[in-house]
């Protein structure tokens, strides 16, 4: 009895302490979103501006054997005949007549003949011109950056070894705008042998000796001070204002520079417009960025006819697109080896595709424009001040797509009209609604506020408080007088007391 006791006790214990570990089956049903590789492509299609769509074309162009550009529309009657890729006269069809195989075979043949002629060495009396010189010639060297710009003179510098390579070494800490981002002090440790704090200085002065004027200063101050004493049009008068008074320049204390000074106001007036022409960045005067110009994706043209507005997009740069006809029907045909086959067929699925995403991407963004034109009809009227609130969900559902779509379309994009050229996203923004139930939207605001500005006098400008009554005068309320100065400062608009304007004598 007592045993059997025992080995219940003991099984209970084994259960207790034993993990079993198994495996089953289970069945569960659940939705998840996957995006496929030409669901992501052709958002990126949809994303890509006009010049950058334009350079995803030409690649594929590169790289699809079959996709080419198609022949203008008035040609392409006229051309049928003799285009290698055209389907050929009577009932023979591509891919029967054995001639079309025999010219494939020799397609190797004739591929290594051009390869051994285009690569063959030139002789001396050839007058033919090689195009990859000539295109070579005629590109543009790269631009050369402000350091490299500084140490090319300084290369042609006499002066002591230590002067030499402590000059080496500022130049390596003068940033893009020309400046001395550091210390002159950091740049020597009692480690160092090459040079000392004397050679510093020395290679400073000379450093600051060199093209653009003003390079290697540590300040504003001693920037404009180094363009006055290598210029010769500046008078005693104007150095005085940088190096004396510069401080209540700053703040457009002109009356005590004036006082301080002993000059009128008029001639204070005349120094300030002098000194206004001096680069306070010299060095970005090297290596400029490049302005590309902004190629409009939509056009908006107004209809006498209908009193209405018509939206087209600029397809003027991108070329037309086609599948090459002969490489099509050679896809269906049955006497072309399987590989071969499954190739043209995966680059003809993939020029379908491209060709497709492109049909897509403009009809997207004439809709969305469509849209954008039928809510805000007031600006193309009138102007910027009338730009109304609109948000993109809102056009999202109006034109039916998700509001990551219209996101990806106006990314980017710019729209001509009569008024200029401006980003689609422009006309989106929220807003704010007076008493009459009138919207305005926070663009519009700013426009406003800019012509209150423009429009105020100068010798005694409007505070900020002043400028948000000015705004409810004409129908915008509820401005805060920090929302003021917010939209101010976006504009890159000063305070009044900077943007003071002082005359007399």
């Amino acid at each position: 009895m007592f045993r059997q006791i025992r080995q219940i006790f003991d099984s209970i214990r084994k259960r207790r302490f034993t993990m079993k570990l198994e495996m089953k089956g289970q069945l569960r049903m659940e939705q998840k979103m996957k995006l496929a590789p030409r669901m992501i492509q052709a958002m990126e299609i949809l994303q890509l501006p006009s010049m950058a769509l334009l350079e995803r074309i030409e690649q594929e162009l590169n790289d699809n054997p079959v996709l080419e550009i198609a022949p203008p529309a008035q040609d392409a009657d006229e051309d049928t005949d003799q285009q290698p890729d055209s389907e050929p006269a009577g009932e023979e069809q591509a891919g029967e007549n054995p001639e079309d195989f025999e010219r494939l075979n020799r397609m190797d043949d004739d591929y290594k003949e051009y390869l051994s002629q285009a690569y063959s060495k030139p002789s001396r009396n050839s007058e033919e011109v090689d195009k990859k010189l000539e295109a070579i010639k005629n590109t543009a060297a790269p631009s050369q950056s402000l350091h490299e710009h500084l140490a090319d003179q300084w290369r042609l510098v006499e002066a002591e070894p230590g002067v030499k390579a402590a000059g080496s070494r500022i130049i390596d800490y003068i940033d893009d705008r020309g400046y001395l981002s550091v210390r002159i002090e950091q740049l020597h440790n009692k480690d160092r042998k090459d040079f000392s704090m004397e050679d510093l200085h020395k290679a400073l002065a000379m450093v600051q000796q060199l093209e653009p004027t003003g390079v290697g200063a540590r300040d504003i101050r001693e920037c404009l001070l180094i363009q006055i004493d290598q210029g010769d049009r500046f008078s005693p008068l104007e150095r005085a204002i940088v190096a004396d008074h510069m401080d209540e320049l700053m703040e457009n204390r002109l009356p005590d520079i004036a006082r301080k000074l002993g000059c009128s106001m008029e001639r204070l007036n005349e120094a300030i417009s002098r000194l206004s022409k001096l680069d306070t960045s010299p060095g970005l005067q090297i290596n400029q960025d490049h302005n590309y110009p902004i190629t409009a994706d939509v056009i908006v043209e107004y209809d006498e006819d209908c009193d209405d507005y018509t939206v087209r997009t600029d397809g003027a740069e991108l070329p037309p697109l086609k599948i090459n006809n002969y490489y099509q029907k050679l896809a269906t045909s049955g006497q072309v080896e399987k590989k071969a086959k499954n190739f043209l067929q995966e680059n003809i699925r993939s020029a379908q595709w491209i060709m497709d995403a492109i049909a897509q991407r403009r009809n997207t963004l004439l809709r969305v424009t469509q849209a954008i034109v039928k809510h805000q009809r007031d600006f193309f009227d009138k102007g910027p001040l009338h730009l109304k609130p609109l948000p993109m969900s809102k056009v999202a559902d109006e034109v039916g797509v998700h509001l990551a779509t219209v996101s990806r379309a106006v990314a980017g994009k710019y729209v001509q009209c009569d008024r200029g050229i401006f980003p689609l996203r422009k006309f989106f923004s929220g807003g704010t609604e007076n008493a009459n139930g009138e919207s305005h939207s926070w663009e519009a605001v700013r426009a406003k506020l800019q012509q209150i500005i423009n429009a105020e006098d100068k010798t005694k400008p409007l505070s900020d408080d002043q400028i948000r009554k000015k705004l409810a005068e004409q129908g915008i309320n509820d401005i805060a007088r920090r929302t003021v100065a917010k939209y101010r400062n976006i504009l890159n608009i000063p305070s009044a007391r900077l943007r003071k304007q002082y005359g007399g004598k």
